[in-house]
């Protein structure tokens, strides 16, 4: 199996030199375990920073055919489900005039199926939002740290599609979709190694836990227990070691739900005072969005590329992600596609 991690001691991203996420830990001028402030104290992008513009051309040479797979889900997949409040959108069709209609979508939610989770999605219960971004500037029409910075950059980047559930199969221990069933980063390096697939800085990993041909099919449920990866320091380390620049799955969460009974980060939320935080206690999300400042995606549609991905025994892909340019936004659909 290939090393966990590719340094102790911190490596560059272009002309920043990256602490090691052991280093992060060790922090005592910022919250420990957070990459506030490694990319400046103004830093807007968090790990969309690993994806430096000679990564991405570097990816965008690695196109072969041609090839492109859309990764989206249709905005109302998700139509008559209960997502946490969230709804699809209903869609107007108005005439303008004789030759020419608009349309216009009411009830419009951005994380309502294919998304990006925004910096200002969440918040540490402890240190608060990335970068030290004051909670109570979380406003309407203040840009910072919000997705329209995402699409002022634009995410690009090789993607890498670790098949887990495929993985699993093979090794005789099919994932059941409808179960949480706690995924180590030891077992993504062993899938990615089955592949004979490697990882570089500046990656976008795209996981498939199999959730969303199980959702099609009716072996799971968009709001209950599911497969992901397991909340670890491990998990954490990993990730911010290999400076992977966006981290995404084809289930509603990425990591696994409900919250593995070993969660480490269980302790920080202190007393639930509903049951949707009762579920929610022990996730991952606070560290890899508030604390490091991950891109995160969910709901992702990964089947075709999977299966074109099995079919030529190549893994790795020209990935886009474009957000929406929306000012101060929390969420995004991800408007990504991947090209081969």
């Amino acid at each position: 199996m290939r090393a966990m991690t590719i340094e102790s001691a911190g490596r560059e991203c272009g002309t920043v030199r990256v602490p090691s996420y052991a280093e992060l830990l060790a922090r005592t001028d910022a919250p420990a375990g957070s990459s506030w402030y490694v990319f400046g104290p103004d830093d807007e992008l968090g790990t969309v920073n690993f994806a430096t513009p000679e990564r991405v051309a570097a990816a965008a040479r690695g196109i072969r055919r041609g090839a492109t797979f859309n990764l989206d889900l249709p905005l109302d997949m998700f139509a008559g489900q209960e997502m946490g409040g969230r709804c699809a959108p209903e869609q107007e069709i108005i005439r303008l005039g004789r030759d020419y209609w608009d349309d216009r979508l009411d009830r419009f939610f951005p994380q309502g199926t294919t998304q990006v989770d925004g910096l200002r999605h969440c918040q540490h219960r402890v240190h608060g939002l990335y970068n030290g971004f004051p909670a109570a500037e979380n406003v309407p029409g203040n840009p910072r740290i919000g997705v329209g910075k995402w699409a002022e950059r634009a995410v690009a980047g090789r993607g890498v599609l670790v098949d887990l559930a495929y993985h699993y199969e093979m090794v005789g221990e099919p994932l059941d979709v409808g179960v949480g069933t706690a995924i180590p980063i030891e077992d993504v390096v062993a899938a990615a190694d089955r592949q004979g697939v490697d990882f570089r800085p500046g990656d976008v990993l795209m996981l498939r836990t199999g959730w969303l041909r199980g959702y099609r099919e009716g072996r799971a449920v968009l709001r209950g227990a599911q497969p992901g990866l397991l909340q670890s320091h491990e998990t954490l380390s990993w990730l911010w070691d290999n400076q992977i620049a966006a981290v995404v799955a084809d289930n509603p969460g990425v990591e696994v739900m409900p919250p593995d009974p070993s969660s480490p980060f269980a302790a920080e939320f202190g007393e639930p005072r509903d049951a949707r935080e009762a579920v929610q206690a022990g996730m991952m999300h606070p560290h890899l969005i508030a604390l490091l400042g991950f891109l995160v995606g969910e709901l992702w549609d990964l089947e075709a590329l999977a299966a074109d991905c099995r079919e030529d025994g190549i893994w790795e892909s020209f990935v886009t992600i474009k957000p929406l340019h929306l000012t101060g936004g929390l969420g995004s659909p991800a408007n990504a596609m991947a090209i081969k």
